[in-house]
């Protein structure tokens, strides 16, 4: 992207691929966190049950910028506008005709290419645009840019996608470095797929909520693109006093659930969504009925549709929820094969219908556990306001030490009052845990399945973890820790690939979605024509 080296003239250097790419002022990209849910699963499907969800630095890209320089005078008897869909990490592009009138999408390619998530996306931002841009002067804007066409280009961070085969493949051992070595936004691998049935093979991923911060990234940028909201660059999402700015998001948050859940065929909790549009937060579900007038769109026309569901009472809640200062997120893959979520939602709900008292008991237990484990890091996190440098203290000593020898360590009040708060936190995870398998067993799924537990319990006892636990739903897909201190200097990284867990290189980014300065992979380029010195 030429306008990123405006003042360098080391322009010769980029590489030839996007040597091409000619700079446009009306391009925009903007990008969406991926997310772990450490506490709240299961419950978080029914209100008033909250969630803490914690978006990651693993972030999908989109790019927008116009198929054509100009417009033809003739062109506002149109029809239909030109849309592209490029993803390079799958070397797939779909190309469509959008109905100007009735906002709809016409494939004028192979369906192989196509994703639902991005089309329903595309489909839903410029039927809000019709709806929210009133004014003469944007809607003639809008109409232009609609006219010159749509090209779309999707990346995402290589954290969402396993690696694993392709690392095994070259022979290297399961660490960061060896995850770290792969270019940016690295080639997809494929899981193999069902020939026989007809069914797309699957892409192999490190369940980051992958779809749900594609989506949002596509909403965010058209939305921005064509006019109807204005996006904030990283670290102005928030004013001085710690309040959330708007800046329009609400406006993504409706239009990227609203696509997202028509995309999965279902209306789902949405905590992937909100974190992927405000950050990391605790999450209270809206009602499902907001999203009523979406599952029955034979009679309506689109912006017909969108225009009831921005009429909604949007009911949920995201309060703005981070872990406490130099407390690091660290996620690992095992290697056992993925989970089917939905499978294991329908199991856990049949059993709630066949024996309600039981399930009710154990679903109780763990939503009073998951409340105590926020009072308990709302706790670490006044401590780190009201004494930092006691905390601070505790913090580096104990991310030495396990969890046994922490207490022995201090010998003053206030680091005694930080080490017990962390020692309740640890155990309130535990409970946690325990109810998990709990609900797994009488469930028949496993939540935590035993090669899990396992793992969970060895690193619970390495030096510096305060918890450990299954994401979301549990099951095979990732294992997540909680460590004291910077996790790439901590014991796990041994503990865990000597298990055969990959520590993934994600952590956590409080930032949901942002405006981005230029296409991330010329970012790269930058960095490295920095570097060079040039007499």
């Amino acid at each position: 992207m030429g306008f990123l080296f405006k003042k360098k003239p080391t322009i010769l250097y980029i590489k030839p691929e996007f040597a091409s790419k000619r700079a446009s002022a009306m391009e925009v990209v903007v990008s969406a966190p991926g997310k772990v849910l450490i506490t709240g699963g299961y419950l978080v499907l029914e209100r008033p049950n909250a969630g803490i969800v914690l978006s990651t630095t693993a972030r999908f890209y989109a790019i927008v910028r116009p198929i054509y320089d100009e417009i033809k005078p003739d062109s506002w008897a149109w029809a239909w506008a030109d849309v592209k869909v490029t993803s390079p990490q799958l070397s797939r592009e779909a190309s469509y005709k959008l109905s100007l009138k009735n906002c709809t999408l016409q494939c004028t390619s192979s369906r192989e290419s196509t994703n639902p998530f991005v089309e329903q996306a595309i489909q839903y931002c410029v039927a809000a645009c019709k709806v929210v841009i009133t004014e003469k002067e944007k809607k003639d804007a809008f109409d232009k840019l609609l006219l010159q066409g749509l090209d779309i280009t999707i990346l995402g961070s290589n954290d969402f996608y396993s690696y694993r085969s392709q690392i095994e493949q070259r022979g290297l051992p399961l660490t960061p470095e060896a995850l770290a070595s792969l270019p940016p936004f690295s080639s997809i691998t494929f899981n193999t797929g069902d020939t026989h049935s007809g069914t797309k093979p699957e892409v192999a991923k490190t369940g980051l909520g992958s779809s749900a911060a594609m989506t949002t990234s596509v909403v965010a940028s058209l939305l921005h693109y064509l006019g109807a909201v204005s996006i904030p660059f990283p670290g102005k999402q928030y004013s001085e006093n710690g309040n959330r700015i708007n800046n329009g998001l609400d406006l993504v948050h409706s239009i990227a659930q609203s696509a997202h859940c028509i995309a999965q065929g279902k209306i789902g909790s949405g905590f992937d969504v909100s974190s992927a549009v405000y950050g990391s937060q605790k999450y209270v579900r809206f009602s499902p009925q907001v999203l009523s007038s979406t599952q029955d769109s034979s009679w309506r026309r689109l912006p017909e549709m969108v225009s009831d569901v921005l009429k909604q009472k949007w009911d949920h809640e995201n309060k703005p929820f981070s872990l406490p200062p130099l407390l690091t997120l660290l996620l690992g893959e095992p290697g056992t094969g993925g989970s089917s979520t939905p499978s294991m939602v329908g199991s856990v709900k049949k059993w709630q219908n066949s024996d309600p008292t039981n399930s009710q008991e154990i679903w109780q237990k763990l939503a009073d556990a998951n409340s105590l484990l926020e009072l308990q890091l709302k706790n670490l996190n006044k401590h780190s306001q009201e004494h930092y440098d006691s905390y601070k203290h505790v913090i580096s000593v104990c991310s030495r030490l396990p969890h046994n020898k922490w207490i022995e360590m201090v010998s003053d009040q206030i680091g005694d009052s930080i080490v017990k708060s962390l020692l309740d936190t640890r155990e309130v995870f535990l409970q946690i845990r325990h109810f998990l398998r709990e609900m797994g067993k009488a469930a028949g799924v496993p939540i935590e399945p035993e090669l899990q537990t396992q793992i969970l319990d060895l690193t619970m006892d390495t030096e510096g973890v305060l918890f450990t636990g299954v994401p979301g739903a549990g099951g095979f897909d990732a294992v997540f820790a909680v460590v004291l201190g910077d996790a790439h200097h901590n014991p796990i990284i041994s503990t865990w690939t000597t298990r055969g867990v990959l520590p993934l290189l994600v952590g956590e980014n409080p930032n949901g979605v942002c405006l981005e300065n230029g296409d991330p992979r010329a970012r790269d380029v930058s960095s490295a024509i920095s570097s060079i010195n040039i007499n």
